[in-house]
């Protein structure tokens, strides 16, 4: 072993997160909102749908007709959390639901681990997030994807 390297992972496999880019526009938070506006609309799902730009500021937030009132924080925590952390909320979920170590998360007061935050990529840089919520988090994750992949 090369005594100038910690033992563990290589640097070189150790993946880094997506830099942040410049701040999603406010024609792309209109496209990511409807594409995922619609696909809840597709299934019926009340929704809250909250996107925020690479600042962490506020694009958009819509409360579909019906959508309970406690799903507004959530919406946003989860787009907050997404951000932040550049990369799913849902991996945090995983972390909490596999206990052990995981469940230090549950201490943290700047994350929220539950499925339906995604990061905005734009030429493999975070531009915002978008976080849904109002069902179950598998429905919150598919909603919030449809509005994801709409920036292709």
């Amino acid at each position: 072993m090369n005594q100038d390297q910690p033992p563990g992972p290589s640097p070189a496999s150790s993946a880094l997160p997506p830099p942040y880019g410049p701040p999603l526009s406010l024609d792309d938070a209109k496209r990511v909102m409807a594409a995922a506006e619609l696909e809840a609309a597709r299934a019926g799902w009340p929704m809250v749908i909250a996107i925020v730009d690479s600042t962490g500021h506020l694009a958009m937030l819509h409360r579909l007709d019906q959508a309970q009132y406690g799903s507004i924080l959530i919406a946003q925590r989860k787009a907050e959390t997404a951000l932040d952390f550049r990369r799913s909320t849902k991996v945090f979920e995983e972390a909490v639901a596999a206990g052990g170590l995981g469940l230090r998360l549950l201490g943290t007061g700047n994350l929220l681990p539950l499925d339906g935050g995604l990061p905005l990529m734009v030429d493999g840089a975070v531009v915002g997030a978008i976080g849904a919520s109002g069902m179950q988090s598998w429905q919150d994750a598919q909603v919030a994807l449809a509005g994801a992949n709409a920036l292709g």
